[in-house]
Parts: C-alpha cells; sequence; structure tokens
C-alpha cells in the first residue's frame, strides 16, 4: 500500500514529537521538512532523519510527494504557511494557536472548508482516554448536567527572566502569551469535555517579569544553557492570569494559567461539577480519573480497556497498569487525523475528538474575549464567535 507523505514546516520544539507519532503509525512517510534556512533546515533533517530539507517553505509544498502539511512554525507564519498549503490542496495538521489572533483564524477556517481537505489543530489533550471517558460519562448523563468547570493550567519554564523566546514577542507569538499558549489548551479541553461552549469572560492579567533578557536569537522552549551577551527586553504579554467563565447553559467556570510558578511543570487541571457527582483529570497524573460523590465515597478510575467505555478504547494502547504518556495521546490525535486523511477529508469520515480549524478559530475568539475584558478594566465579555 503507497504510504501518505508529510512534509513538515518549522522544526522546532515539538517538530520532532509530529515525525515520531506520524512514524508509529506505520502508513506515513516522512518526506521533507523546511526550516528558515537550507543550512538549518539541512541540520534537522539529519539529526531527525530526513531525506529531504528545504530552505523554503513554499518549496515544500510544492514537493509532489507531500500530501499532508504539518505546520510547527512560531505563531506569526501560521497565516502564511497553512494559507499556501491549503491553496494547493494539501491537507494541514497546524500546531495552536492557530493563527495570531482571531480574524488571521478565521480567514484560515474559512480556506479550509472551501478547500475541502482534512484541516487539524493540535489541541492535544483531547487524545488522552480518561479524557474521553470524563467526556462520554457527561454526555450519557452521569454527572445530571454541569454546573461548575474549574482547573487550572501552570508551568515554571519562563520563572528566570532570561528565558526568552519568540513567544514574549508581540510580533511573533501575538498580544498573548500564556493565555494563547497554554489557556487555549485548557479552554478547548473544558469545552471539548463539558459539552458547553464559554459564552462570556472576566479576566484579570498580569506580567510578573517585565524586562526579560535576550541573547539575540529565540532559542526553542524549554531548552537549557543558552550563552552569550544578553540585552534587555521589555514584554508586555501575560505571563500570568486568572478568569471568570460563563458557559451558554448557565454553568460557571473559573481557571487559572501560568507560565512563571515554580516548580508546575505541565501541571493542567480540569475539573467538571455535575448534580451527581464530579470528575477531576490531572495531565501529570494522567492515567487516573478521580470521580467524586457526596453520598458514597469517592473512587479513582484507571486507565484500563476493560473499564473503559467501549468507545474510548482505541485510545487506550496498553492494558492496565501500564503507563501510557503526553506522546501516546498525541499520537492518538495524529492517528484519528491521517484516517481522516485517508478518507479525503470527507466532514462525515472525521472522529468526534478531532479539533479542526473551527475550534481553533473558536479558541482564538474565547482569547481574544478575555484580553477585551482586561484591557477594558476588568469587565465581563461575550466571546464573538460565528460558526459562520
Amino acid at each position: 500500500m503507497k504510504k501518505i507523505g508529510m512534509g513538515l514546516v518549522g522544526p522546532g520544539f515539538v517538530a520532532a514529537h509530529h515525525i515520531d507519532a506520524v512514524r508509529r503509525l506505520g502508513d506515513v512517510e516522512v518526506i521533507a521538512i523546511a526550516g528558515s534556512s537550507q543550512s538549518s533546515a539541512a541540520k534537522k533533517a539529519r539529526e531527525l532523519k530526513v531525506d529531504r530539507s528545504y530552505g523554503d517553505f513554499k518549496e515544500l509544498i510544492a514537493d509532489p510527494d507531500v500530501q499532508v502539511i504539518h505546520n510547527t512554525t512560531p505563531n506569526h507564519l501560521h497565516l502564511p504557511v497553512t494559507l499556501a498549503a491549503l491553496r494547493a490542496g494539501k491537507h494541514v495538521i497546524s500546531d495552536k494557536p492557530l493563527a495570531l489572533n482571531s480574524e488571521e483564524a478565521r480567514q484560515l477556517r474559512d480556506e479550509a472548508a472551501a478547500s475541502g481537505v482534512a484541516n487539524v489543530v493540535t489541541f492535544n489533550y483531547r487524545g488522552n482516554p480518561l479524557v474521553q471517558q470524563a467526556r462520554g460519562m457527561i454526555a450519557a448523563g452521569e454527572t445530571e448536567g454541569v454546573t461548575f468547570v474549574h482547573g487550572h493550567y501552570l508551568q515554571d519554564w519562563m520563572t528566570d527572566p532570561s528565558v526568552y523566546s519568540w513567544r514574549s514577542d508581540q510580533a511573533k507569538g501575538g498580544v498573548s502569551s500564556a493565555l494563547g499558549d497554554i489557556g487555549s489548551h485548557w479552554c478547548d479541553l473544558a469545552e471539548h469535555v463539558s459539552g458547553l461552549k464559554i459564552d462570556s469572560v472576566l479576566a484579570d492579567l498580569t506580567t510578573v517579569i517585565p524586562i526579560r533578557y535576550s541573547a539575540g536569537s529565540s532559542g526553542e522552549a524549554f531548552s537549557a544553557g543558552v550563552t552569550g551577551e544578553r540585552r534587555p527586553v521589555a514584554v508586555q504579554s501575560e505571563d500570568l492570569a486568572s478568569v471568570l467563565l460563563r458557559f451558554e447553559n448557565g454553568a460557571k467556570g473559573t481557571f487559572s494559567v501560568g507560565q512563571v510558578l515554580p516548580g508546575h511543570k505541565n501541571d493542567l487541571q480540569l475539573e467538571v461539577n455535575g448534580r451527581a457527582c464530579s470528575l477531576k483529570w490531572k495531565q501529570e497524573e494522567q492515567n487516573d480519573l478521580w470521580i467524586g460523590y457526596h453520598n458514597r465515597p469517592n473512587g479513582v478510575m484507571a486507565k484500563d480497556p476493560s473499564l473503559v467505555s467501549r468507545d474510548v478504547r482505541p485510545y487506550v494502547h496498553l492494558p492496565g497498569g501500564h503507563q501510557e504518556s503526553w506522546a501516546d495521546a498525541f499520537l492518538n490525535v495524529i492517528r484519528d487525523a491521517y484516517r481522516w486523511i485517508g478518507e479525503g477529508g470527507a466532514a462525515e469520515a472525521k472522529s468526534a475528538m478531532l479539533p479542526t480549524f473551527e475550534d481553533g478559530y473558536r479558541s482564538s475568539c474565547v482569547v481574544d474575549a478575555m484580553l477585551n475584558s482586561h484591557a477594558a478594566g476588568g469587565v465581563w465579555q461575550k466571546v464573538n464567535y460565528s460558526s459562520t
């Protein structure tokens, strides 16, 4: 059987995980990568064991052996790279956020719909089996509705003022930093699991570290050992935020997001409370789902193919007691994406789990509402989102 050809643009931190996931599928071939220059692309190609490299993303998109483009570039390049791929008739898998802002995201959403190709945004936490288990339990009425949705996404990799990357540069990362980077993950997960849309928000944003020190180049996320003379750079994007939420059915919510909180490595937590029970999932303990009751002992459901719902079993790769990881959840999203690609991107063939450009556009609208709320002095703002 002929393999699907994949090309990746932007070989930074997450690129290796995209390549690892598609190689695990078995029916996808990594054809080429494109970087900011031919020399940097060739270096990355050697590291990632990829045969072809391009110094211009347009050349990669034009490669006839490439049917799918993975866009893992910095945010300011999401629009031009993805737009070029869509107009070339290629399927696209893009990292989040979909674009720099909601206007660009809407343009990509509309272009993807007109192109009729598969279009995916890597809100990869959806791929965790127990996330899907929680979603199914809520949809089946086991929680007796949803009254409160809350949690946080906390990291510490930007605690040191000497850490500076393109995410702190609004021209490259966008106006938002923490909310756009990881708050978008939390909000997508909250909507996906609860089955409810965020209707309005009230946000309080701050920049804990307003001056960072740059070595003159934008290092990869989570990298260490950057050396050289540094210059001070004023940072305006938020690195800490707290947000109140109102959902479409009247449910309330709250979450905090930050990337300057020592000891929190990738601390994403989501809890959904209903009338009958509560469900809580922690990314750093992702093989357990906490179930809370008021009239009987609380319980913990372990990730186990013999325990999860039938429609969740395809997302479980190992028997109970065998721990699965971030990379396995990422693989689940990529696997569903390529199944959709194999069906030509037909709407009816898309998995319900799979996040699309529609979800990416909606996420940008939610983040915009939070930024507008803070800019207006901390007042409620409706999420200005159009499904057409």
